[in-house]
């Protein structure tokens, strides 16, 4: 959910490890047959200082965040994914095993070709209004979140392997030629080419159905109090207070055990939260992380540590002096002890990233391909490079100096803890100055998007369990979801080569092939694999921590 997908980003803030990365807040809530004046729109701004924390049996107490969006169309951070899963959902999804199954379908049938999927609803889909879910639903969500008005900055990463969907959202035709509503429970998706991801690809949220009823009444204001299908409905939402989420009474895979989830949006540590009996789960930090690993302590007997489908990197916008030199982007990755700084900074919190593939991911191999810290051959990198150094700064031959300026997530008097371990060994083995810039998440999403940021501090959390996820839509020269400027012709070859593969094993070994390459350019200095360390009450049952963002709170029952 997830840079994006949305993407998405990816950045370690908590522990300081938080991962952010799967991309309008305000609106009336409009289900048929009410008014707009009748609706209560379950959010107000105005300041409460005594949150309810009551224990209620069935209520499950979280921390959490005020999302970017609820808007699933628009979506690419993995925190407003983490309520968009829960309260919308489309025809498939992926359960806790990471296996796709369906969810508003009942059947799907796949052409011997591969390129025509058709799908039947279930008869027993429910809109939270209580309007049941047809396939003119499905049919114009898909179309919404590929129309030109709306401009979804991931809608055709994600739906563009539909026909004509590109057409569509560029406004070259007026409708796109492959979806066809069959009849009311039918919709067909025709292909532009068999693609084995495309059902994987539909678990994204802009693939989620959204109410047409509510959006056509208050277009600007229906995030307030979406009317989904999910297993959740929102009850309540404070600004940087609460979210607080219900069951839905006539969800189709049943209804939850959970009854109600609370999301509280402030008051400081969560660990210390959790010891007050305020919250049921808790991130540990690395401050802590030694008092919950001892056998003795009172937290270990809850600690558990789960290994995710997520990459910490560096990136580098191959289209702004100094990163336009391979030699520049590899010197710079030479000269970085990820391995000290994941042992010692964060405490063996973190894994060093061995490629871009996570463990677990296909594809992956503990075999680390990327570059090693090795200071000579960094200065000699350096020394191939069509800049020197003076004074700490890159000059071009004609004299100009070109600053490095890293962007990242903050607001604080200093960079990440990590961050300014790297620029030490920067200073001290190139002897080059790198300036840090920190930004809100918004406007870091807004500036990556529009490929502003020259050298960023980010990441990636998968949406679905396949090396296209991330290579693909990351890498490949048209996709919109490259922010790099990255071109490499053998890469995008074999990622086109891969798109269409039928035969695994050598879907995998093209992968393999393109990971190898992009990993040789530098595009990338991959950092950590992120690992979530957390603390979860002894009352509640079945609490995972999935790899990526898919829903899970249905799944989860407190015993009080």
């Amino acid at each position: 959910m997830l840079k994006s997908n949305k993407l998405i980003s990816i950045l370690i803030i908590v522990l300081a490890v938080l991962v952010i990365v799967v991309g309008g807040l305000s609106a009336s809530l409009l289900l048929s047959g009410e008014s707009e004046k009748s609706v209560d729109t379950g959010i107000t701004t105005s300041i409460q200082t005594n949150i309810d924390n009551n224990l209620s049996a069935g209520q499950l107490r979280l921390s959490g965040s005020d999302p970017v969006t609820l808007d699933p169309h628009l979506a690419t951070d993995a925190g407003s994914a983490e309520y968009i899963v829960e309260i919308y959902s489309g025809l498939v999804t992926i359960s806790p095993d990471l296996e796709l199954t369906l969810d508003l379908a009942s059947s799907v049938d796949i052409s011997d070709d591969g390129a025509i999927y058709t799908f039947i609803l279930r008869d027993d889909v429910f809109f939270h209004s209580g309007r049941r879910v047809t396939a003119e639903d499905v049919n114009w969500s898909i179309k919404r979140a590929l129309s030109r008005e709306l401009q979804s900055t991931v809608s055709l990463a994600y739906l563009g392997d539909i026909l004509g969907a590109r057409e569509y959202f560029f406004g070259l035709a007026d409708d796109i030629a492959g979806l066809e509503l069959i009849d009311d429970k039918t919709i067909q998706f025709t292909l532009d080419s068999p693609k084995p991801f495309f059902l994987a690809k539909l678990t994204y949220p802009c693939a989620f159905v959204v109410d047409r009823q509510q959006i056509e009444v208050n277009e600007r204001n229906w995030t307030r109090k979406p009317n989904g299908t999910g297993p959740y409905k929102l009850k309540e939402w404070r600004l940087s207070e609460q979210i607080t989420l219900y069951a839905h009474d006539r969800y189709h895979l049943g209804i939850p055990p959970l009854k109600e989830v609370v999301y509280l949006l402030s008051g400081g540590s969560a660990l210390t939260r959790f010891e007050n009996n305020e919250l049921d789960v808790a991130f540990i930090s690395v401050d802590d992380v030694e008092r919950a690993r001892d056998v003795t302590s009172d937290l270990n007997p809850l600690y558990s540590v789960w290994p995710q489908f997520t990459i910490s990197y560096f990136a580098f916008n191959i289209e702004k002096p100094p990163f336009d030199d391979v030699h520049i982007r590899r010197a710079l990755g030479l000269s970085i002890d990820r391995q000290k700084v994941a042992e010692v900074t964060f405490n063996g919190m973190l894994a060093p990233a061995t490629g871009i593939l996570a463990p677990g991911l296909p594809g992956y191999t503990d075999v680390d391909k990327t570059l090693p810290f090795n200071p000579d051959r960094a200065r000699e990198e350096l020394l191939a490079s069509k800049y020197r150094v003076e004074n700490g700064q890159l000059i071009t031959s004609q004299g100009e100096i070109v600053p490095i300026v890293i962007t990242e997530v903050g607001g604080g008097a200093e960079a990440r803890i990590d961050t300014q371990a790297f620029l030490e060994q920067w200073s001290t083995e190139l002897g080059v100055n790198v300036e840090i810039r920190q930004t809100d998440f918004a406007t870091y999403l807004a500036e990556s998007d529009a490929k502003q940021l020259q050298m960023f501090n980010g990441g990636w959390i998968m949406d679905y369990p396949d090396p296209e996820n991330i290579l693909d839509l990351k890498f490949h020269s048209q996709s919109e979801l490259n922010d790099l400027g990255y071109q490499n012709s053998v890469v995008d070859k074999l990622l086109e080569s891969a798109r269409s593969e039928l035969d695994p094993d050598k879907r995998i070994t093209l992968y393999r092939d393109a990971e190898k390459l992009i990993l040789e350019d530098a595009a990338w200095l991959p950092l950590y694999f992120s690992q979530n360390h957390v603390v979860v009450n002894a009352d509640v049952k079945g609490w995972f921590e999935p790899p990526m963002v898919i829903p899970r709170l249905r799944f989860i029952e407190v015993g009080r």
